[in-house]
């Protein structure tokens, strides 16, 4: 009796090779930033403060006394929670570009897409439109808080008010291309803690060095930080040595690029 012995050849797993675009690059930016708990916790840190810190300001403003700065009755006086988002947004910046340096990462992401270019667009994209969503709605929320408190006392101001829907947008929009400055800082010194160094030096140290150090010429350069060409479009006082409205906004969107550019540069002239 003759026993045929048949063989089976497995079956071959076919895998599907697509083209790298910067939707599916998109894809999986989004995924790291959203399994890092960091980035949750830092993002709802600064929504959170924003509307505590209007809700404190709110209550130690709602009677006006001589004690109180001009700074505290305006109407953008309850968004001065932004002094923490600015810290909190620009270092979520830094470690979404340079936790991948850091944990060696980035080696896989830049072979998945060798181009380069579609992760610093991926990434901008995906930090963008996350914290945009998330602290622009705060912003609106912590001004509304703040003056629901101090219309209990006194007369405050409403979002219709001319200007105050321009200055509420205006903070949530500062927060997030502060935070791109930080990704930038991320990008171009690809150390955490260097980065970090770097975002606030170049956010709060220095800015405060030229300003109060070294005289008047230090105040007119002061003015063109980050943080200085910010707050004269986010602040409803104007003070002296302050831009005006929309050439602090023009100097804050042309670091914003800047910081891009050179990032895109450093991308494609250094070694991973």
């Amino acid at each position: 009796m003759n026993v045929t012995a048949s063989t089976t050849a497995p079956r071959q797993r076919v895998v599907e090779s697509q083209p790298v675009t910067v939707r599916r690059a998109a894809i999986s930016e989004w995924v790291k930033f959203r399994t890092l708990r960091s980035s949750a916790f830092m993002l709802a840190g600064a929504c959170i403060g924003m509307v505590a810190i209007a809700m404190i300001v709110g209550w130690n403003t709602r009677t006006i006394s001589a004690a109180l700065d001009p700074e505290d009755i305006v109407s953008s006086a309850v968004l001065q929670g932004y002094y923490l988002g600015q810290l909190l947004i620009g270092a979520l910046g830094v470690l979404f570009v340079s936790g991948e340096y850091s944990t060696g990462m980035i080696r896989s992401t830049m072979s998945a897409v060798p181009k380069r270019t579609p992760v610093l667009v991926a990434k901008t994209i995906v930090f963008a439109t996350v914290t945009s969503v998330a602290i622009i709605p705060a912003c609106v929320i912590a001004f509304v808080s703040g003056q629901a408190i101090i219309s209990h006392s006194r007369t405050g101001y409403s979002l219709s008010d001319p200007g105050v829907f321009r200055l509420v947008l205006g903070t949530g929009f500062y927060l997030v291309c502060i935070g791109l400055i930080g990704a930038a800082c991320g990008w171009l010194v690809r150390n955490t803690p260097g980065a970090l160094v770097t975002y606030f030096a170049l956010i709060l140290v220095l800015p405060g060095i030229f300003g109060n150090v070294l005289g008047n010429w230090g105040k007119d350069i002061a003015q063109y930080f980050p943080s200085e060409a910010g707050r004269s479009f986010i602040s409803s006082l104007q003070l002296p040595y302050t831009l005006s409205t929309w050439t602090g906004f023009t100097v804050l969107l042309t670091w914003v690029g800047i910081g891009l550019a050179l990032s895109a540069l450093s991308l494609h002239t250094r070694d991973i």
